[in-house]
């Protein structure tokens, strides 16, 4: 995780993947309440659920970024200096307990950016690739 000029400072580690849980029969009241608190704001087909967790640490100047190759099918991340990258759009966020009393220190609210991408480079989600 990094922190960037939109994202405040990280928070607990996350494990790794191998370490990770991922969603399992124990969690379906929880994805059921997920899912109305998302139907009930219109965002169920905006929205979904990614596993958090750690290949590798960030620097706090690093920010993971999302390329892909639509006529190859596939997705790459690299890691990017935050000051310098060109890739804008926020594609992936961590929520943050909402019980502090640092919430005037977020910009963007509860949640942290931990992923980012371009609209307008060839190599970003929903934009096809110039030839």
């Amino acid at each position: 995780m990094t922190e960037t000029k939109d994202s405040p400072t990280p928070k607990a580690k996350l494990p790794s993947f191998e370490e990770a849980e991922g969603l399992g029969p124990q969690d379906a009241e929880f994805v059921r309440d997920l899912v109305a608190v998302l139907d009930k704001h219109g965002n169920l087909d905006r929205f979904g659920l990614c596993l958090l967790h750690d290949h590798f640490p960030l620097g706090p100047d690093e920010v993971l970024v999302e390329t892909n190759d639509p006529q190859a099918r596939t997705l790459h991340t690299q890691v990017e200096k935050a000051g310098r990258t060109r890739h804008a759009k926020p594609s992936q966020w961590r929520f943050l307990r909402h019980d502090r009393d640092d919430r005037d220190d977020r910009k963007q609210g509860p949640y942290q950016v931990i992923m980012l991408c371009d609209p307008l480079e060839d190599l970003c989600p929903g934009r096809e690739r110039k030839h």
